[in-house]
């Protein structure tokens, strides 16, 4: 099987959120879950001065672009170009253009492997988040997003949470 790369899809300005919710849920539709595996909107936080005081926003870090994770096929290729609001891929001509490791690297991405010290079933503890202190099992490992989901207890019902490697250690 080849492997996945990430791909720029460049769209309108101001449908780039659109673009990441169509295009995930016509990925599930179609069950290219294994083809096309995550669909990014870089954001970066900027404080802004209003009226005197200092606010922390979330800004499109590159606004009219979305970033792709996927192995590059004729279905992928067809699935995403075909999406509403997208006018095409970053690269000459109709070929698109991986992103190689020096331009991931500023984004966040990270093309290597971590390794975890537990796995499904494992009960561990959140240590960081919006979900500190929430102990939880692992119900499923996504090493291509780097998280884990747990389930919650939220309003009376177990509730799906997915956590970053980062904010999660084992529970002894």
């Amino acid at each position: 099987m080849a492997e996945a790369k990430w791909y720029v899809a460049h769209t309108y300005s101001g449908y780039e959120n659109k673009v990441k919710a169509d295009l995930e849920k016509t990925i599930e539709n179609r069950h290219l879950e294994e083809e096309i595996l995550e669909v990014r909107v870089p954001m970066q936080e900027v404080v802004e001065m209003k009226n005197g005081a200092k606010k922390t926003v979330q800004k499109k870090l590159f606004p009219g672009y979305v970033l792709v994770n996927m192995i590059m096929n004729d279905d992928t290729w067809y699935v995403v170009r075909n999406t509403r609001g997208v006018t095409g891929f970053v690269g000459p001509g109709s070929k698109p253009v991986p992103l190689t490791e020096a331009e991931m690297k500023p984004l966040g991405i990270k093309a290597e492997n971590v390794t975890i010290d537990f796995s499904e079933g494992d009960t561990i503890v959140v240590v960081a988040g919006a979900w500190k202190d929430t102990v939880g099992a692992v119900q499923k490992i996504d090493y291509n997003k780097q998280t884990a989901t747990i389930n919650v207890e939220l309003f009376g019902r177990d509730t799906p949470v997915e956590i970053s490697f980062a904010e999660v250690r084992k529970l002894q």
